[in-house]
């Protein structure tokens, strides 16, 4: 089982029944009956996935007289973004840096690109990567 933050947050969001669930919380609290209405789960089922988002830190439950509403806790969805948002800058950057080729490529008055250039933006691609990823 992972034990960072981070993988256990990614672990909880990998099943598309605990992202369903997350959804549904986004728009308030719910029971444990009102989170199994649209699913084809039992109880017991349900609250199984709603353990493995408690351990994740992504839904608290709490007490209110005989109910136990869950709530979302959005802090380990943030810090999955954070870490998310690396990446994206990266691949934003890779495509700009294929756009500003492809204007000087269209700018030389080169309709197509020869074997030889898209050998070169591979090369180029893979090396930003490794570099990235050292």
């Amino acid at each position: 089982m992972p034990t960072d933050s981070l993988s256990t947050t990614f672990a909880a969001l990998a099943d598309p029944t605990r992202r369903a669930i997350l959804a549904r919380l986004m728009s308030g609290e719910a029971t444990v009956n009102e989170l199994a209405q649209p699913f084809e789960i039992s109880l017991p089922g349900i609250s199984k996935h709603l353990k493995v988002l408690e351990h994740a830190g992504l839904v608290e439950r709490s007490r209110a007289a005989q109910w136990r509403p869950c709530r979302l806790e959005a802090k380990p969805l943030a810090e999955a973004t954070e870490w998310l948002e690396g990446y994206r800058q990266f691949w934003e950057e890779s495509f700009q840096r294929l756009d500003a080729l492809l204007e000087e490529l269209k700018t030389r008055g080169e309709e197509t690109c020869t074997h030889e250039t898209k050998e070169k933006v591979t090369d180029e691609e893979h090396r930003s990567i490794d570099r990235h990823h050292a």
